[in-house]
């Protein structure tokens, strides 16, 4: 009687017989098939996505958007070995990603590289799921967690202090003296430096904006000019004499690292999997 009074019902909804009833059952009228088929395709659709689900739910199947700070996403690193120079890459990233990847290899990942507040705008606009970025001094509705230090120094090569220095410069007039090479301004990094350079009352008469790291420390080793660079990332010229970094009478403030998500969403899986991941790295 439930199935009979279900079929009634639908009959007056579309307007039409869907069955023929007789003493030898009941067969679909020519409405009643066409209407059939529509609805068999509709419910194949839907167990094939439903099975789908499943296997993608089991699999650990997932996205997750990564927005990486421009100056963090990579830099060269080149050291003499022997008469040859060895040119090696090293990414700050690439470590973390390689092994969750290798642990969940169903979840596609998707990388942003811009700039640290490129990538918090990212994060606000929920365009990206987590940031790898300098901590910022505003962290509201962000989460931060510290990966490690960075120190910025100002170098320059042996030739071109030699230079300021026959010309009459003292080391603490270099700064004031120098061309100076920085970030471009819309880089968290940048915006760092002149906080420093205005609350130690450095004035500044030349400057070129450079748009990576990876100029910066090009552009220094060539002598244009005195280069702020991440201590970090010019290691191998510190230590082969190549760039040469500038003493100063107040260091600059070590900053930290991490990555960033927001506290006002809810987290994908795939973004709670690596999250997971990088805390036990």
């Amino acid at each position: 009687p439930a199935i009979s009074k279900s079929i009634q019902k639908l009959e007056e909804s579309v307007g039409c017989r869907l069955f023929s009833r007789s003493s030898r059952g009941v067969v679909l009228t020519d409405e009643g098939q066409l209407l059939y088929e529509h609805v068999k395709t509709a419910f194949e659709t839907l167990t094939l996505g439903e099975e789908k689900l499943k296997r993608s739910i089991e699999l650990g199947v997932g996205h997750l958007k990564i927005g990486v700070s421009a100056t963090l996403c990579k830099y060269m690193q080149r050291s003499l070995v022997g008469s040859e120079m060895c040119i090696r890459d090293r990414y700050m990233l690439l470590p973390y990603l390689k092994e969750f990847i290798r642990q969940n290899p169903h979840i596609t990942i998707s990388i942003h590289c811009q700039s640290t507040n490129d990538t918090l705008k990212l994060l606000e606009d929920d365009k990206i799921d987590i940031g790898l970025i300098g901590k910022p001094d505003n962290v509201k509705n962000i989460h931060f967690d510290y990966l490690e230090e960075i120190e910025d120094i100002f170098v320059a090569t042996k030739d071109y202090l030699r230079n300021l220095h026959a010309r009459g410069v003292r080391k603490d007039e270099i700064l004031t003296s120098s061309t100076l090479m920085l970030l471009d301004q819309n880089n968290m990094t940048r915006q760092y430096i002149d906080d420093y350079l205005q609350e130690n009352h450095i004035v500044v008469h030349d400057s070129i904006d450079i748009s990576s790291m990876d100029l910066l420390i090009d552009f220094a080793r060539i002598g244009v000019g005195v280069a702020c660079v991440i201590k970090s990332f010019v290691q191998d010229d510190l230590a082969s004499g190549a760039l040469v970094e500038i003493p100063l009478g107040i260091p600059i403030h070590k900053r930290e690292v991490g990555f960033a998500y927001r506290t006002n969403s809810k987290p994908s899986k795939s973004l709670n999997e690596f999250i997971q991941f990088y805390q036990n790295f």
